[in-house]
């Protein structure tokens, strides 16, 4: 057996966008299932591969059922520890599980003022002072990992934190959102990730547009790609 992946739309779906990359990015073989966020059968659909309600969620080849993108990065790092999916050195690594955990628990006025839309980006967008705020911190963690690691990635080399953080980052590109130049380059460096594009061109061929993602400003199109 291999492990088994719920997804919900490519498009849209930033937490199974974490969830997919945790594998992709590391070449650890998965079967993807989908179910439609917002369609008539989600939780059917969800409930018959073993989830919760909630995507992404995976079952292992043992048996076991994870239905969260952070225990599916722990699980994954712990399985495949010769993969990559978090720095070797103790210190980094306690940095890298920090900010991950910082980002699944945290940054909220982001997330919900600036959903993530694969399809389109957006002009004319004006930030709230808390979502400024998130904005600034994500960009002082940023710079903080980069200067230590010297990049391109977080810590160098392609890691959880940077899976954590791709959706993220395509929120700072699609609303425009202010950015040092370090994180502008490393904004570059995710979304130019093979595994990246070859998700975003799968939802854009898969996904019908949800007009629940709409917003009241003129689209920027094609997605501000850097």
């Amino acid at each position: 057996m291999t492990y088994a992946l719920l997804i919900g739309q490519k498009s849209y779906s930033s937490w199974s966008l974490r969830g997919w990359l945790a594998f992709t990015a590391f070449d650890i073989p998965v079967e993807v299932h989908s179910a439609l966020i917002y369609g008539d059968s989600f939780y059917d659909d969800v409930a018959a591969f073993g989830g919760h309600r909630t995507v992404p969620a995976v079952r292992t080849p043992k048996g076991g059922l994870l239905t969260d993108s952070l225990a599916i990065g722990w699980h994954l790092a712990e399985a495949f520890p010769d993969h990559g999916l978090l720095p070797e050195d103790p210190r980094a690594r306690a940095t890298a599980m920090s900010t991950i955990a910082e980002m699944h628990s945290g940054f909220t006025a982001l997330r919900g003022a600036c959903p993530m839309n694969l399809r389109t980006g957006w002009a004319g967008f004006e930030p709230s002072e808390a979502v400024l705020s998130d904005v600034a911190r994500v960009d002082q963690l940023f710079q903080e990992a980069l200067d230590a690691s010297g990049g391109p990635f977080l810590h160098g080399a392609i890691s959880l934190v940077d899976v954590f953080y791709a959706p993220v980052v395509t929120r700072l590109l699609t609303y425009g959102l202010p950015m040092s130049e370090p994180t502008r380059a490393y904004a570059q460096a995710v979304t130019r990730l093979p595994v990246f594009q070859k998700w975003r061109e799968a939802g854009l061929t898969e996904d019908d547009e949800l007009a629940i993602y709409d917003m009241p400003h003129l689209q920027r199109v094609p997605f501000p790609l850097l």
